[in-house]
């Protein structure tokens, strides 16, 4: 039985809400910086948002795992099996440490493998973005509350052809090289799990990640686009699973190479990027 319903939304919007006042408060003074053993910067906030989070989700749903980054990097994993939280506090900290304001809360429910619900919300600019079961919606956040719920949905393809987005901080030659089988109007680089959300709202209509990311990085933009009407895969068009885990060679809840997109059409390509 599923536990994705308005209720647990509604729960999930209020802490990526908090989390995000909490990761303000460092953005509005000097930004100290640590580094992990793979090298990607953490800083307070990704600390502190993440506390939050898990608080907030053990009185939601007392009991459901919860994978999220950076308890992962402290070596704190617990079992999953079905159903479980993904939360990237922080996504895009190395636009929070440039002050771009391209960072945002990502939290997803995972169930059988597929994100079944999600919010992401960018603190600077105040967009909030939620899916799941219901559809999809985005909402303003100011620091006088919560505007009302706004039903989104991908769009057609443009008559000009799609707009393609690129990660600001990760792009390689084979996305670059990227080339759908439609025509590409456009091109906008941007940070974070925002490339999903705006793909959603009908702001753009494909995203083709060919360098490494996290299931934490993706789930929540994931569940939001699907419950807009897009989709998510591998590059080969084949349906993309989370809970990856006990793979030989391969870090647990590692992603490879995806496109999400707007619309079936765009997920072919024509070559192969490498």
């Amino acid at each position: 039985m599923t536990i994705a319903n308005s209720g647990l939304l509604d729960g999930l919007i209020a802490a990526s809400i908090e989390a995000g006042r909490i990761i303000l408060d460092v953005y509005a003074r000097p930004i100290d910086v640590a580094f992990k053993a793979d090298a990607s910067p953490v800083t307070e906030a990704d600390g502190l948002a993440e506390a939050a989070l898990l608080a907030a989700l053990e009185r939601l749903v007392p009991g459901v795992p919860v994978i999220a980054e950076e308890s992962v990097a402290a070596g704190r994993v617990p079992p999953t099996a079905g159903r479980f939280f993904l939360v990237d506090p922080l996504d895009g900290t190395k636009e929070f440490i440039r002050r771009n304001g391209e960072f945002t809360v990502n939290v997803a429910l995972i169930e059988q493998g597929a994100p079944v619900m999600g919010v992401v919300h960018a603190p600077v600019g105040g967009r909030l973005f939620a899916g799941g079961p219901d559809g999809a919606w985005e909402m303003a956040v100011t620091a006088d509350g919560v505007g009302q719920r706004r039903p989104i949905h991908v769009r057609d393809l443009p008559a000009e052809g799609a707009t393609l987005l690129t990660s600001r901080s990760h792009a390689t030659a084979a996305t670059e090289a990227f080339r759908p089988a439609v025509a590409v109007a456009g091109r906008r680089v941007i940070g974070s799990s925002l490339k999903f959300c705006l793909i959603a709202a009908g702001e753009a209509d494909v995203y083709p990640r060919f360098g490494p990311t996290m299931e934490w990085d993706t789930a929540a933009g994931d569940a939001v686009l699907r419950a807009a009407g897009g989709m998510t895969t591998l590059a080969d068009g084949t349906p993309f699973p989370y809970g990856k885990r006990g793979r030989p060679g391969l870090a647990d809840f590692a992603n490879p190479s995806f496109i999400a997109a707007s619309d079936r059409r765009l997920v072919a390509f024509s070559h192969n990027p490498v």
